[in-house]
């Protein structure tokens, strides 16, 4: 006689949870999950794949001004922010389709409500105000939009979440933040024609990322007539009598008035009214789920992934933690997450791609340094004229002349640095990439023909190559 109605529950059905139910279920598991909102979770629904639709539509007002310089005429053409919101959400219900297909197929059981944790073992299912018990049972239920709710008229502003469902499209836009939601929503309002600001309390944008790529970038988006204001902070928001909202910077003497304000200072964990507590489930300081390397909770038959653990909070990893999960939990094989080497892309206009070491983190880690760096402009820009350079930079442990990390900023980046993780990830050297033959022409070329370092760095100090 079994002992729970389930061996496997999931909360939460966004990447890793949908991954991790339809995996057990496909093994013959008995398998239940629990999503209240819609499959497909943040990515699918309101992250990553509606975001790359809408940068996709952002791009055409620049490539119908390039088109005249390879000889095309391109007529009058206008934009319909309810054509796009129309196709973007008809795909989206076509990816949450398949989503739910792929569940049922597995014949993992769907509960479209809450699920709250009673205890370790127990929970209670708000659609159906019923109680189950499962062996085992995995948190997946994601983060949010961080809301700033200490600042001042916090409520008059959108996040990304809704940034998707706007009604219209505003004749201007503040956006907070300088991390890759902000930056990417930046280019997009501006592609799509909006007047955009960007303004972020750093030094510089894209904080994380490559010092090089940042500052292109940020010169790149200003040339394009994107305002980017650094160093300073929003004090409050307030709403005028046209509708329009102000808003107070602390370095500022005058408010700023826009149409719409977006913030993008970061995303939360969701694990608010889940029963963690009854559960007896850890959680940090932020409200993420504290797990060990195999992503298991403090207590022992209670997992989580994705990003509701604020590890890595990327979809392929998420993903990678569930496919993880069911090796330990069900072939008798612990496996524990393997975050080296992720590629990472902004799409940005234009874009960037990244895999490794920047070369701030390469110097806290070795001592001597070969770094490649080449900056010119694209064979597609030359004919249209457009002043616009590409940039690929390559970290070198020259020690052991292995490459450490290899950076992008340009079209089609983020494809490039998906080929690059396997030559980063297999360790090869920068001999490895010189011995390579060049394909051209090409932009990418440049990643093999780069035999001489721009610059050293020995002990910490930048030295002439």
């Amino acid at each position: 006689m079994q002992r729970y109605d389930y061996d496997l529950f999931v909360i939460g059905g966004g990447s890793a949870g949908v991954r991790a139910a339809r995996r057990a279920g496909e093994l013959g598991k008995k398998v239940a999950i629990a999503e209240e909102y819609r499959l497909g979770g943040t990515c699918v629904i309101r992250g990553c794949v509606p975001k790359k639709l809408f940068v996709y539509a952002s791009q055409f007002h620049e490539h119908f001004e390039d088109a005249a310089g390879y000889g095309w005429t391109v007529g009058k053409s206008s934009f319909d922010w309810q054509t796009l919101i129309q196709n973007k959400d008809a795909e989206i219900d076509r990816l949450e389709s398949l989503y739910n297909d792929g569940l049922e197929k597995a014949d993992v059981d769907i509960f479209c409500g809450r699920a709250v944790l009673e205890d370790a073992h127990t929970l209670r299912l708000s659609c159906q105000d019923m109680v189950v018990t499962a062996d085992q049972i995995v948190v997946a239920t994601g983060s949010r939009p961080s809301e700033h709710i200490a600042l001042p008229g916090f409520d008059l502003a959108i996040d990304s979440n809704d940034a998707f469902h706007l009604e219209t499209l505003p004749k201007s836009i503040l956006i907070y933040g300088g991390g890759y939601i902000a930056v990417e929503f930046a280019n997009i309002f501006h592609g799509l024609g909006v007047e955009t600001t960007l303004l972020y309390r750093g030094v510089e944008i894209l904080g994380r990322f490559d010092r090089d790529i940042r500052r292109g970038l940020h010169d790149a988006m200003a040339r394009k007539g994107i305002r980017i204001i650094t160093r300073d902070n929003l004090r409050k928001l307030e709403k005028r009598e046209d509708g329009r909202i102000d808003a107070c910077l602390h370095n500022a003497d005058e408010a700023l008035a826009f149409d719409q304000v977006m913030m993008a200072i970061g995303r939360e964990p969701n694990t608010e009214a889940l029963g963690l507590d009854a559960a007896g489930v850890e959680t940090d300081q932020k409200g993420a789920i504290c797990v060990d390397e195999f992503s298991r909770t403090n207590v022992e038959n209670v997992w989580a992934l994705g990003d509701v653990t604020d590890r890595v909070q990327l979809t392929p990893v998420a993903i990678h933690e569930a496919m993880c999960l069911i090796q330990t939990l069900y072939h008798d094989n612990p496996t524990k997450p393997d975050y080296g080497c992720i590629p990472t892309a902004v799409f940005s206009q234009p874009e960037i791609g990244t895999v490794g070491l920047s070369e701030d983190d390469a110097c806290e880690e070795f001592d001597d340094l070969d770094i490649y760096k080449s900056s010119f402009r694209p064979m597609r820009n030359t004919l249209a004229q457009r002043d616009e350079r590409m940039m690929i930079k390559i970290v070198v442990d020259a020690e052991s002349d292995r490459v450490l990390g290899a950076h992008i900023l340009g079209p089609d980046a983020g494809e490039l640095a998906q080929i690059l993780a396997i030559a980063v990830k297999a360790g090869l050297t920068k001999a490895d990439f010189d011995s390579t033959m060049a394909l051209h022409p090409s932009a990418a070329e440049e990643i093999v023909t780069m035999y001489e370092p721009s610059y050293r760095i020995r002990d910490g100090e930048r030295v002439s190559a």
